[in-house]
């Protein structure tokens, strides 16, 4: 192989290439025979937006090492891909792309769009992810929105029915009147915000007024009771009298609850039904009645009577207007507060009573918390996030949805008796609205209502441990549980808690055994990219000027928990490094040697050490998830250690005449350590190190073997003294450099003089030195060098001399260049001034310039190093 048969530059362009070439070898099968030891990971199943985002690179990019990470390693690695079809936002974008309602179309209708859109999404997103270079097995791709995978789901629904951990019942739930469905309390997002803090008059009998301040005065028409603490005597006088609610007129009671606290605004609250969480525990715990004055699209219902019909804003500004016309609004007070919104559309949620089924999570909370301390978590402190929301549920998962795209909750209600009935398990995948059950109710009825009713989409995702496994074949428990969860941080309590939770409940084991949480990913600006912000960058921006590699890269220079702000200036670092790697290959190309049984000069066993050295820490790195300590330590060996330091010390090897086995020992270095480096850097790099593997060996580099580490060739002592060496090096080509010498322009001398220990380092590189600093000679001495300065030359300062002695300064100016440049220093520095002409000089007149004599007498240019000291004397 010649350097002229590799391309000059390396082309990112042939990423594309290498993709096609790993899908049509499938590479990346799961094989499953058990010959392997097995690592599964449980995949995110993305929402199919039909376009990939920073976020998903970063964690496809931890997914991805991982995966060829083990594959190396010799697993065999079931690395699936799945996808969370179902819910609003598709639903909408069809309504938007068709111009229809979802009541326009029959339910099979505007299902058959949303699946339609949902298979275009996933096409391009799919192209996407191989464009990066992840190495899915796409054989066991899983979508939600199949009718096997809604087998599953509707399967797990009917098991955890029958073991009493789902049920139906009247609660109140969380709603979102934008998209008129119940949201489980995992998917409601709190935001600040500033709002008025009301102060209201309401009557009580006998003609006194007591003050509440409330942020809801919308709520009034809903207000069931006021509430004090226990211990606030202020309103004691009005217990036992009826309180008149302003503008609605109704009367409610005082009472005392705990929960109440007595230094927000005035101590007196409304409790409505329901203003927040708070308002549900009161109604519940006081037995109170239940006023529904919102309705499922956030309008005012016949209960907020000249009200009705208003949105909740309007209804809002509409009474307080009211109040202070008719002088109950006693003065307001702007507060910031927490708001509760959906976490799909940002709308403030709202607490309605309905009919729903519930997951009874507050009976699984002991299995969540003991299978989450059973797992390793990456990094640790997240399972805090997960334990502390596990101690915050108050309320049952709401798992009913009313939309239309989604897993059907396979049960039918007699049109007779009411009477609930779920389908048998061999009737699955079963949609109650358009098939018959095809069973008489107990009451003799044999017409039944479908339940229309669907799934939360966390119900399809949070089993796709089980469904990669191929649960419920019994076999599953081959796959099951997973060995990995990589997710991000922003879903621990929504998919990490769903999953968890559910996998116990039917199997009653964990889900996986390690659990590995990626950050969210920050724009320039040091915001969370967003589009209304304008700081998102697309990673085809990225792909198009410098590749998936570079792109790679940025992303793995992180670890696991924090967030990552993107930064074009580290992709153009990982590109340029790239590019480093692939000159540095291109020039060793015609050098790699194959002879293993070379007899490796000291800089080889130098470089080799600290080889494996590398190939220990990578390793580690990789194990502990470290993915920025892994990169970190490689490009930095490949930089400095490998082409800055070993190939620009070998070259003259490389290309000399006399010593062959010196030749042959640089040749099999360079080899070895090229492709450990390469192997090293393939699980980050895929696309980079294919290219140049297959310049050098046969076969994909990702069905080679991890490199083995080789602790023969670990050897502390000889780092030491390379390391030594190799700042000597350095020093001498500096000195070149700030020369303005070319690096490869003889010298006829080097001697380097330090101490005895340093010296017995340095001897057995001096051939290296000498050869890769082109020196003639090169000396080791220990102590110090005798160095002395002679002035070999002075020049008249015609500036000062000129104006200060005018007429004389032709005299004074012949004197000094007739004069010993090194008689006139001496006399300077003994006298402090000379006489020339009769007029007196001192030094500010005359500049000199020295040289600097060796031990031999010779003019030498001296370098100083500091650690180890080391002085070291050129003569050019």
């Amino acid at each position: 192989m010649t350097d002229n048969q590799i391309p000059k530059d390396y082309n990112h362009k042939n990423e594309v290439k290498w993709q096609k070439k790993w899908q049509e070898d499938d590479i990346y099968r799961f094989i499953g025979s058990g010959t392997k030891p097995r690592y599964i990971i449980d995949t995110p199943p993305p929402y199919p937006t039909g376009s990939i985002h920073m976020g998903h690179v970063l964690n496809w990019v931890y997914m991805d090492i991982i995966a060829r990470f083990r594959r190396m390693r010799g697993f065999d690695v079931l690395f699936p891909q799945g996808w969370d079809c179902h819910g609003l936002p598709t639903e909408v974008k069809v309504e938007e792309t068709h111009n229809i309602k979802k009541s326009d179309v029959s339910r099979e209708e505007f299902r058959r769009l949303c699946v339609e859109l949902t298979q275009e999404n996933i096409k391009m997103m799919k192209e996407q992810m191989q464009r990066l270079g992840f190495s899915q097995d796409w054989s066991h791709e899983f979508v939600t929105m199949t009718p096997e995978y809604m087998r599953r789901t509707q399967l797990s629904f009917l098991r955890m029915y029958e073991d009493g951990l789902i049920y139906q019942g009247v609660h109140p739930v969380n709603w979102c009147p934008r998209c008129e469905t119940a949201i489980a309390f995992a998917e409601v997002e709190y935001v600040e915000n500033e709002t008025n803090l009301n102060y209201v008059r309401f009557p009580v009998d006998g003609g006194e007024d007591i003050e509440i301040a409330t942020t809801r005065p919308e709520l009034m028409a809903a207000c069931v009771a006021v509430a004090v603490h226990p211990d606030d005597d202020r309103f004691s006088e009005f217990e036992g009298k009826e309180i008149e609610v302003p503008l609605f007129g109704q009367k409610v009671k005082l009472i005392k609850d705990p929960d109440v606290d007595p230094e927000f605004g005035t101590g007196a609250v409304m409790i409505c039904t329901f203003g927040d969480k708070t308002d549900v525990t009161w109604v519940n715990r006081h037995n109170l009645d239940i006023i529904e004055a919102i309705d499922e699209r956030g309008y005012m219902t016949e209960a907020a009577g000249k009200y009705k019909g208003l949105t909740i804003r309007e209804c809002k500004e509409q009474i307080v207007e009211d109040l202070e016309r008719e002088g109950f609004l006693l003065r307001k007070e702007p507060v910031k507060q927490n708001v509760g919104t959906c976490w799909r559309c940002k709308t403030p949620i709202e607490i309605l009573v309905k009919k729903q089924w519930f997951v009874a999570v507050k009976k699984l909370i002991p299995d969540v918390r003991r299978a989450a301390e059973e797992m390793e978590w990456v990094p640790e402190h997240m399972k805090t996030r997960l334990l502390n929301w596990t101690g915050s549920m108050d309320w049952d998962w709401c798992i009913s949805r009313q939309r239309i795209f989604a897993t059907p909750i396979p049960v039918w209600y007699c049109k007779e008796c009411g009477r609930v009935h779920v389908a048998d398990e061999d009737m699955l995948p079963v949609d109650p609205t358009r098939d018959d059950p095809g069973i008489k109710c107990e009451c003799g009825s044999t017409e039944f209502i479908g339940e229309e009713d669907v799934l939360d989409t966390w119900m399809d995702s949070s089993i796709s441990p089980l469904s990669v496994a191929g649960w419920p074949d019994e076999s599953y428990r081959d796959l099951f549980p997973a060995n990995l969860r990589p997710q991000g941080h922003d879903i621990i309590r929504t998919w990490a808690f769903y999953t968890i939770l559910r996998c116990m409940a039917l199997t009653g084991e964990k889900p996986f055994s390690e659990i590995v949480i990626n950050g969210m990913v920050f724009g320039e600006d040091g915001h969370k990219m967003s589009k209304s912000r304008g700081n998102v960058i697309a990673p085809e921006e990225v792909l198009e000027d410098y590749g998936a590699d570079a792109l790679r890269l940025w992303a793995a220079g992180s670890v696991p928990g924090s967030d990552v702000p993107f930064a074009w200036k580290d992709v153009k670092y990982g590109y340029k490094f790239l590019r480093k790697f692939w000159n540095a290959f291109r020039f060793i190309s015609i050098h790699l040697g194959d002879d293993r049984e070379a007899e490796f000069r000291p800089l080889d066993r130098w470089i080799l050490s600290r080889l494996m050295n590398l190939v220990r820490d990578v390793t580690e790195s990789l194990e502990e998830y470290n993915f920025a300590a892994a990169v970190g330590r490689i490009q930095k060996f490949v930089w400095h250690d490998f082409c800055d330091e070993y190939i620009e010390a070998v070259k003259y090897r490389l290309y000399s005449e006399g010593d062959g086995a010196s030749r042959v020992a640089a040749q099999t270095t360079l080899r070895m350590v090229l492709e450990t480096c390469l192997r090293l850097l393939a699980p980050v790099t895929p696309h980079f190190t294919e290219e140049v593997h297959q310049h050098i060996g046969e076969g994909s580099i990702h069905v080679k073997g991890w490199p083995e580490y080789r602790p023969e060739l670990v050897d502390p002592e000889i780092e030491r003294m390379g390391d030594i060496s190799v700042e000597v090096i350095g020093e001498i080509r500096r000195f070149k450099s700030s020369s303005k010498m070319p690096l490869n322009a003889p010298l006829r001398s080097a001697t380097i003089y330090t101490d005895e220990d340093s010296a017995a380092m340095l001897e057995p590189f001096l051939q290296d030195i000498a050869g890769t600093m082109n020196i003639s000679e090169v000396g080791l001495e220990t102590g110090e060098p005798e160095i002395t300065e002679r002035v070999v030359e002075l020049e008249p300062r015609m500036d000062r001399i000129g104006p200060e002695f005018r007429g004389d300064a032709p005299a004074i100016i012949s004197h000094l260049q007739g004069s010993d440049p090194q008689d006139v220093y001496d006399e300077l520095q003994e006298n402090g001034e000379i006489e020339v002409a009769g007029r007196r000089l001192t030094a500010e007149y005359i500049s000199f310039r020295k040289e600097v004599v060796g031990t031999a007498g010779e003019r030498v240019d001296v370098l100083n190093m500091d650690e180890p000291e080391i002085i070291i004397e050129i003569v050019r």
